[in-house]
């Protein structure tokens, strides 16, 4: 899951296809990756989530000089919209990584991600308009895959199915935090709002932490090192790149591999072992996904 991840176009004239297709696939490997290292932390959850961004606060200021966006400027009424924003981000971030340690990689992965399906919904409540074509594929896919993963966490533990809510809580906040910031994204650029996000939301989750009497300094700081560069370095540094020359409909499908790498993961390294019921769960769900994107983009 990635601030980057909501990001349409379709301008692919005049650039490398094969570069961008591999930078868009290898951004959204390198983001499934991250839970894998949430767990291995030896920090809490929430702490782990405060290095990430904590981290890679100096390299977005760079990455936002390189791209000639200004990071100073922003009018007061903008910087109180994006700590309302960063709070969202906060908590959606506080929430997934939480739910990581607690449900299968791929559910993780799969709830976390819902923010494209939650925003097609409120688009119905904001237009005040039905569903057509692609959309009403979506909403068929997403309650059907999620009824049946959420089913499958509660058959195995109580504390998976916990752990998924938190992540389709990751998820709606994410959601929450994209149509917050949308405006501001669109006038200052990614790289110079993930600064200002980065600056409200690591005071937010260090103090989460506290309160939830995490541990907060690694006494191995591998696993937090490898988070914040293949997360907010790499993954979100190539979906920047990559994500503008693409339609929407190929955005979800790339989206897909996200899923399919915690999921493998899972397997290999923590024994999660899926059932063809939960194939078919993350199938319907990934759909879902991949339809919402094709709807809000036709629209």
């Amino acid at each position: 899951m990635s601030e980057t991840s909501q990001v349409d176009g379709s301008n692919i004239s005049g650039a490398r296809p094969a570069l961008l297709l591999a930078a868009l696939l290898a951004g959204n490997i390198a983001l499934a990756l991250g839970p894998w290292f949430v767990r291995e932390a030896d920090t809490g959850p929430v702490s782990a989530a405060f290095w990430r961004l904590f981290l890679a606060l100096p390299f977005l200021f760079v990455f936002a000089r390189i791209s000639g966006q200004k990071v100073a400027g922003l009018s007061g009424k903008t910087l109180a919209l994006v700590s309302l924003g960063a709070l969202a981000f906060a908590l959606d971030l506080a929430s997934w990584h939480i739910g990581i340690g607690m449900t299968r990689l791929g559910n993780a992965t799969l709830f976390g991600n819902a923010g494209s399906v939650i925003l097609l919904f409120w688009g119905f409540i904001a237009t005040r308009m039905m569903p057509r074509g692609f959309e009403w594929v979506a909403i068929a896919c997403a309650l059907s895959g999620a009824a049946i993963l959420l089913g499958r966490s509660l058959d195995i533990a109580f504390e998976s199915f916990v752990g998924d809510l938190f992540c389709l809580a990751a998820g709606t906040l994410y959601a929450v935090y994209l149509l917050t910031l949308q405006g501001a994204r669109a006038r200052f650029g990614a790289w110079s709002l993930l600064v200002w996000v980065a600056i409200f939301a690591c005071p937010v989750l260090l103090g989460l932490a506290v309160i939830l009497g995490e541990p907060i300094w690694p006494t191995d700081w591998t696993p937090i090192l490898i988070l914040f560069v293949s997360s907010q370095l790499i993954g979100q540094g190539l979906l920047v790149y990559s994500l503008g020359h693409f339609p929407p409909l190929v955005i979800g499908v790339a989206l897909l591999t996200q899923p399919a790498v915690a999921a493998l993961v899972g397997y290999t390294v923590f024994g999660e072992v899926l059932s063809a019921l939960d194939i078919i769960g993350m199938i319907l769900l990934g759909s879902a996904l991949v339809a919402a994107r094709a709807g809000r983009g036709a629209r």
